[in-house]
């Protein structure tokens, strides 16, 4: 079979196209014949920096859709022929990706791979950024970092449908803008005045909730554009600066409360809460609540241009690797 494999950490072009055995399921696992895999932010981290890489070689890739090929010991629920998608540690840029059972779902009819392979760390992420840890109520404001990405562009639906009250969002770009505007936003900012400008947006008062994947002085100025009880959610460190520290004297003033997620370690913590989450979640796109558009599809072959136009922070929505020759859409 063909993966996508690295064997020293650098730039896109030590993603090399390489052939490996066909792996089998362990206990617990089940393999899937790939159609497709998502690309993801953490894999650019892990190719260049070695996040969450425990040795290499690597396959980077952390979502996988296609159909179930054989179930490992010990495994209930999922027989060869299903189409699912899963959520892997890593391992999806290859044709035979092994998965956790765990961490795999059946699909809904009305879901193909292609729209499968942008689900599994997006859409629990989004729900439990806004529902879980964010605790978001109706006529509630919310603000959104990286709008136009794949986290944002679902953040943005879900806020709407659960009934905010005004969605913002922050971006780099005007393109980017229009992207979110069109995915659930009423008011998109760009550049670095996001805490200046929510104020503004909300005559003073702030927001009562902000959706952070940047960390760093981002975090701390959003602490600022809080409302009395507000709550920032921290569910990455897009900055690369210093993990963020707080105190009681940064949040007692305005009993304001920080919180952080990923959906990495709940996979690992508690995989049966990421499973109640992405059933959720689920249900938001098979009743046509949530789109998430496929803004780029690249060959597996060709990786290397995916991570490039990811790392150019030029990309919005979701984009993905094809990896099946042959697959019906969408």
């Amino acid at each position: 079979m063909r993966t996508i494999r690295i064997t020293e950490f650098g730039g896109p072009e030590v993603l090399r196209l390489v052939q490996a055995e066909v792996p089998e399921p362990g206990p617990g696992q089940i393999t899937v014949d790939a159609a497709y895999a998502g690309v993801n932010f953490a894999d650019l981290k892990a190719r260049s920096d070695g996040y969450r890489v425990p040795s290499l070689p690597f396959v980077p890739g952390l979502e996988v859709s296609g159909r179930v090929r054989a179930v490992g010991p010990g495994v209930e629920g999922f027989r060869p022929g299903q189409a699912v998608a899963a959520l892997t540690p890593s391992g999806a840029y290859a044709d035979v990706v092994v998965a956790d059972a765990a961490t795999a779902f059946r699909l809904p009819d009305g879901i193909g791979p292609r729209t499968a392979a942008t689900l599994p760390t997006v859409l629990p992420t989004a729900h439990a950024l806004l529902h879980e840890v964010g605790r978001l109520r109706a006529g509630e404001s919310v603000l959104v970092h990286g709008a136009a990405g794949g986290i944002g562009t679902v953040a943005g639906q879900l806020a709407r449908a659960a009934g905010a009250g005004a969605v913002y969002g922050v971006v780099s770009s005007p393109a980017k803008a229009e992207h979110a505007l069109a995915h659930g936003y009423d008011e998109v900012f760009t550049g670095d005045d996001f805490a200046a400008d929510a104020l503004r947006a909300t005559d003073g008062r702030g927001v009562d909730l902000i959706l952070d994947p940047v960390g760093g002085d981002t975090l701390r100025r959003g602490l600022g554009a809080l409302a009395a009880f507000g709550r920032l959610v921290s569910f990455g460190n897009a900055s690369g600066d210093e993990p963020w520290q707080l105190g009681q004297a940064d949040l007692i003033a305005s009993g304001r409360s920080v919180a952080a997620f990923s959906v990495l370690a709940l996979a690992q913590s508690s995989p049966g809460t990421l499973r109640l989450i992405t059933e959720r979640a689920l249900s938001r796109v098979s009743d046509g609540t949530v789109k998430l558009p496929v803004t780029a599809e690249f060959p597996l072959a060709e990786a290397a241009a995916a991570h490039t136009l990811m790392g150019g922070r030029t990309s919005t929505g979701k984009l993905l690797l094809r990896i099946a020759d042959q697959i019906r859409r969408p």
